[in-house]
């Protein structure tokens, strides 16, 4: 994926980040398509690739278990605050959901501990939110987006890439359109 991002420019010379909800990883790009950072993070509890339409207006109180889905796909990462004033990255406002640092929650989630466990399998915790260790937020996440914003690309789990992201073609195809359209067969 990132080589299709930096190839095609797709990023549009802002920095962004690929989450692999798979593997529960975060990767941390430049502008220029640089690894910054990699890191695990924590994803919404429930599978799927797609947000229930009207979550963002509900009280947390209301979102059912099966409703915890991190939404797969291409976002603007918006900088911006929520309601605890907090400094935070907003992945879909509409559907309140954002990536910010990890906070503890109760001592049953084990937030903290999850994110260092070798196994994906226990970083599935949040009602949605991508949940990034505190330094890693404070040192390349802020740094990178809180003065103009970037993209997320947030890779699926249940559908197909083609699905998540329609207008992904292979560099391959790309190049073969170009040439037969009489065109030098670059891509971008």
């Amino acid at each position: 994926m990132q080589h299709w991002i930096v190839r095609t420019g797709d990023h549009r010379a802002r920095p962004f980040v690929i989450v692999d909800k798979r593997e529960a990883r975060l990767w941390i790009y430049d502008a220029r398509g640089q690894l910054v950072e990699s890191t695990a993070v924590l994803l919404g509890s429930a599978k799927g690739d797609a947000s229930v339409p009207g979550i963002g207006q509900r009280p947390l109180g209301q979102i059912r278990a099966d409703e915890r889905t991190t939404p797969a796909g291409r976002f603007w990462l918006e900088p911006g605050r929520n309601l605890a004033g907090e400094d935070i990255l907003w992945l879909d406002y509409g559907a309140a959901v954002s990536l910010h640092r990890v906070r503890p929650g109760g001592p049953q989630d084990r937030r903290l501990p999850r994110l260092m466990t070798r196994s994906a399998a226990d970083n599935r915790i949040s009602y949605g939110c991508i949940n990034v260790p505190i330094a890693v937020y404070n040192r390349s996440l802020h740094a990178a987006f809180s003065s103009g914003g970037g993209y997320a690309y947030v890779l699926p789990e249940v559908q197909s890439l083609r699905q998540a992201f329609p207008f992904v073609q292979p560099l391959a195809a790309r190049a073969a359109a170009a040439r037969a359209q009489g065109g030098v067969g670059g891509v971008g």
